[in-house]
């Protein structure tokens, strides 16, 4: 029965991580695409507001799930492809830090602009640029790691 529920736990978390990522990725994209500050403000708002609550739970949920699942199961920490996992996680979380401030940033600059009733800054459009660029290797580990998961190769 815990082998079951550190599953479960495990694999929601891994669901919410790629949902929620996906999802505000989508989202703050579309919102940029208008240009208009009274439309990225709201959205970068929710988007912040998103990471917080569900990503950062999944991110503290996700090891300490799968340590435990690991450790029921037998596996050991040692094991090619949880070491890989581990690795592509820490890789995961040295993009999605910067990320974090960069939304934050970005909500204070559109949500400053709206109120002026001016147009975006440049910084806010540097700041996107790198928002997004961060998000493909983000992005891509925690798709290898859901990989990684499911196939658990014998390495």
């Amino acid at each position: 029965m815990l082998y079951f529920l550190l599953k479960f736990i495990h694999i929601i978390g891994a669901c919410v991580l790629l949902g929620t990522g996906a999802g505000i990725a989508f989202f703050m994209l579309i919102a940029h695409r208008t240009g208009k500050a009274s439309t990225v403000a709201p959205v970068a708002r929710i988007v912040v507001l998103a990471d917080f609550l569900f990503t950062a739970t999944a991110v503290v949920v996700q090891p300490v799930s799968g340590i435990a699942l690991a450790w029921t199961v037998g596996y050991s920490l040692t094991d090619g492809w949880i070491v890989v996992s581990i690795m592509l996680y820490i890789l995961t979380g040295i993009f999605w830090l910067p990320v974090v401030w960069m939304q934050m940033e970005m909500r204070d600059l559109a949500a400053e602009a709206d109120r002026q009733g001016l147009e975006l800054p440049q910084r806010y459009y540097a700041l996107f640029r790198r928002w997004f660029f961060f998000g493909f290797p983000a992005f891509g580990a925690v798709l290898a790691i859901v990989w990684l998961m499911i196939t658990r190769p014998a390495w």
